[in-house]
């Protein structure tokens, strides 16, 4: 066996960040193992997905083509997954931990004889991988032991998407289209429109720049002030559950393990002690700044900045600051 292989997803036309995180994921894997990274994508029509992995620096690109995978079923693509790596026989095989991979993975995992690692966080040598337990509570480390290859899915937000980025030099990876045998009595089920979520889903994901709101804030009413700062430094604003529970910001705004998880270059947490389940949605964020009156909050232990203050007096004096220096 040889080579990392990432399976790229691509919906609705155009590649998810958590895909490029994916790619990222695979080059430490494949810097760890001393091994050459592909990707490959699956569709009917995949020309343009793949121009644009293979603009990124990988080996190759495969392009597994066929007309009963224009739309997505798990039989199509974990039967066509199964033919490409019998085909090339590579050592590890990494996904985006998204909906589509956990309907299809186990049953791609399944056909090979292996077990799926699901949810990784972060990639040792060995390799070890390590997911979380317990909502964030304890980390567990998982060494594949088995002669086959080994899958793993990754957490959005724990590898940074921007990493694996092609040199003004790199030469495009060969792009291969692979054909596998398909026939439409093996797949067994009928697809249904996609899931599409409301039109204003607000995708936290993708923010370079994210101010999130806690119970310190106190009343719905003192919303306004966070807003103005999020307003200020053109971030996204976001909060704890404790603020969507009370109805004060959208669910859809909410980051944490029951929300969702994000990794911009710039958090600010404004009145957040930093209870684990949140901790565990913006773990992969670049810097973090904290602002809290308690100074023995545990926010301040994953901070990169604190601001011990109350946040009444602190906000307002920095979205004034901010304003000035954009003058």
């Amino acid at each position: 066996m040889s080579g990392v292989l990432v399976v790229v997803e691509q919906r609705e036309g155009r590649i998810a960040r958590i895909s490029w995180e994916a790619v990222a994921a695979g080059q430490k894997l494949g810097a760890t193992l001393t091994l050459p990274v592909s990707a490959a994508v699956v569709g009917a029509q995949t020309e343009s997905f793949a121009a644009e992995i293979a603009a990124r620096p990988l080996d190759k690109v495969f392009r597994v083509e066929h007309p009963l995978l224009a739309r997505y079923t798990p039989d199509g693509f974990s039967l066509a997954l199964h033919q490409l790596i019998q085909a090339e026989s590579p050592a590890c095989i990494v996904f985006p931990h998204t909906y589509q991979v956990r309907d299809y993975a186990p049953a791609l995992a399944a056909r090979l004889g292996q077990v799926l690692i699901g949810d990784v966080t972060a990639i040792g040598d060995g390799p070890v991988f390590t997911r979380q337990l317990l909502q964030g509570r304890l980390n567990g480390a998982y060494r594949p032991t088995g002669s086959g290859p080994c899958l793993i899915s990754v957490q959005a937000g724990a590898f940074r998407a921007e990493a694996p980025e092609a040199g003004a030099s790199a030469a495009p990876a060969t792009v291969t289209t692979f054909v596998p045998t398909l026939e439409s009595a093996q797949i067994r089920t009928t697809p249904g429109e996609p899931f599409r979520g409301g039109s204003q889903t607000v995708d936290l994901s993708s923010a370079q720049m994210i101010v999130c709101v806690g119970r310190g804030i106190k009343d719905a009413e003192n919303l306004p002030l966070v807003q103005d700062l999020a307003t200020a430094l053109g971030a996204e604003l976001a909060a704890s559950r404790p603020i969507c529970d009370n109805g004060w910001l959208p669910m859809e705004r909410q980051v944490g393990s029951s929300g969702q998880t994000v990794s911009p270059k710039l958090y600010l947490g404004v009145g957040i002690s930093g209870a684990i389940q949140h901790l565990v949605g913006m773990k992969g964020s670049q810097c973090v700044v904290a602002i809290n009156k308690d100074p023995d909050a545990p926010i301040f232990e994953v901070a990169d900045y604190g601001i011990v203050g109350d946040l009444f007096e602190v906000v307002p004096a920095l979205t004034e600051a901010i304003k000035a220096a954009r003058q």
